[in-house]
């Protein structure tokens, strides 16, 4: 077994990699870590939660079991919990770090486990490697998970199930201004997509003064089939609803609500994109804050031309929130995000968050009272027309460090008929075009899945972009 953490965890299929025997050596290992870490008082705590993936509860249990055998003392999430949620709980617990059973918007097959930190963000890679090297080390020497079942546990108090939703619920209420959607009455659609933001964004949007309707938030461990990703592809309820009429906006969670998408009144996908273009413009002009912007290498260079045209730094990092969560917690980030819809604010924990910016894009169009597609014409007109696509491609196994070598010595004088401007290799190899069009060939962290993403001043470039891109791809040997 090499069980390694991608992106943003470990993720593997049910009952072949991800099993309960191979859970409880990587609480082991987690519990070890944590353990090292935690001042040399009284049992520390750590956060445990799940989604709504099929055995996630039976597998946040099995972790539970591990760490309290360990010595820690286990806040167990009472019921499926979005990953913000569980991670907002984890400083607000003075807890050393948490556990989440999820595998995110991955499909149904898998299921994963994040690790946390006391901070309430992603785990840093320096700490992923140590418990793959305790893992490794554990599995080497025969040794067996720690256990405490779970009603020892809980009789010890080693054990504690908790409701997270309270504590989430009034700090998003003091970071926003709820009340404004309260105001003119907005209509919105929620599509949980099964996921375990199923009731969190439509109580909070209630609670607001609202009107919502919920659909596919019922319990479904199979996610009825589909992919819980909030892209377009996967939304056709939701935009099927919104073409329908009646509602002034629809948001969509992925499968452990840390990553949002929307739809406007048209049924026109709303990309993070655009979310993070216009919650930029929105807490600049209307809430007048002020700080740096962090996107990842494969995010819109609108937010360059936002930061630049209201004097504010911009950083470019890897994919995955860990990156953007470092520069969090060094830096004043006014907002921080990812063209996956993982995005979170100043004010926030470094954690992408599908339901507090679910709510602030609520917010936002409720405050301006006009549409998003109003609103994404209106920006466009100030910066410039900028569309976006992505394709992916499921790959056999290849060397990375060949294709991403391979790919920087192939890089072409134009692409698209653009010249080309620079070359990186963040995350990937990204060839940035001179009027801020780019392309980017990038290997999935979390499947095996080769990326490729484009983004230039009209959709037939942004095809001809993704076409060149998966021609190189291919000479290069993919």
């Amino acid at each position: 077994m090499a069980i390694k953490f991608g992106t943003d965890g470990w993720r593997a299929v049910i009952s072949d990699e991800f099993t309960f025997a191979n859970v409880r050596h990587v609480a082991q290992a987690i519990a070890e870590v944590l353990l090292e870490d935690a001042p040399a008082t009284q049992a520390p705590w750590a956060v445990v939660g799940f989604d709504t993936r099929f055995l996630s509860d039976r597998y946040a249990q099995a972790v539970s079991e591990v760490l309290a055998g360990n010595g820690l003392r286990v806040a167990l999430a009472k019921g499926d919990a979005p990953t913000p949620v569980i991670s907002f709980a984890i400083p607000r617990m003075n807890a050393v770090g948490g556990v989440m059973i999820t595998a995110s918007h991955n499909p149904p097959r898998y299921n994963g486990i994040k690790l946390k930190a006391a901070y309430g963000g992603s785990a840093s890679t320096a700490d992923t490697r140590r418990v793959e090297t305790k893992l490794s080390a554990n599995l080497a020497a025969g040794c067996e998970p720690a256990r405490l079942d779970v009603e020892a546990a809980a009789a010890q108090g080693r054990i504690v199930r908790f409701d997270p939703f309270p504590d989430y619920r009034d700090h998003v209420s003091r970071l926003l201004n709820l009340s404004a959607i309260g105001r003119v009455g907005l209509r919105v659609v929620v599509d949980a997509m099964y996921g375990s933001g199923r009731g969190y964004l439509r109580d909070l949007l209630i609670q607001a003064g609202a009107h919502v309707v919920e659909i596919r938030g019922e319990m479904n461990p199979g996610f009825n089939g589909i992919h819980p990703e909030p892209i377009a592809r996967h939304l056709g309820p939701l935009i099927e609803l919104m073409q329908s009429g009646g509602f002034d906006l629809g948001l969509a969670t992925d499968g452990d609500a840390d990553r949002i998408g929307a739809v406007g009144p048209t049924g026109r996908f709303i990309d993070p994109h655009c979310i993070m273009t216009l919650a930029l413009r929105y807490l600049v002009d209307q809430r007048g804050l002020r700080g740096s912007v962090v996107k990842t290498v494969s995010t819109t260079q609108m937010l360059n031309r936002l930061a630049s045209q209201y004097g504010l730094a911009l950083h470019e990092t890897p994919v995955g929130f860990n990156y953007i969560s470092d520069l969090m917690l060094t830096d004043d980030v006014l907002i921080g995000g990812e063209e996956s819809g993982g995005i979170s604010i100043k004010g926030h924990i470094p954690e992408g968050d599908g339901v507090l910016m679910g709510l602030l894009f609520a917010e936002l169009i409720a405050r301006s009272g006009k549409s998003p597609e109003a609103l994404m014409r209106e920006v466009m007109t100030e910066i410039g027309q900028f569309d976006y696509a992505r394709n992916d491609f499921q790959v056999h196994p290849f060397d990375k460090p060949t294709l991403m070598a391979r790919l920087v010595d192939m890089a072409p004088p134009t692409l698209a008929g653009i010249a080309l401007a620079t070359v990186n290799t963040r995350d990937g190899v990204k060839y940035l075009l001179a009027d801020d069009s780019w392309l980017l060939i990038r290997p999935s962290g979390t499947e095996p899945v080769l990326r490729v993403y484009a983004e230039a001043h009209s959709p037939d470039t942004v095809q001809a972009l993704l076409a060149e891109g998966r021609a190189l791809a291919d000479a290069a040997g993919v």
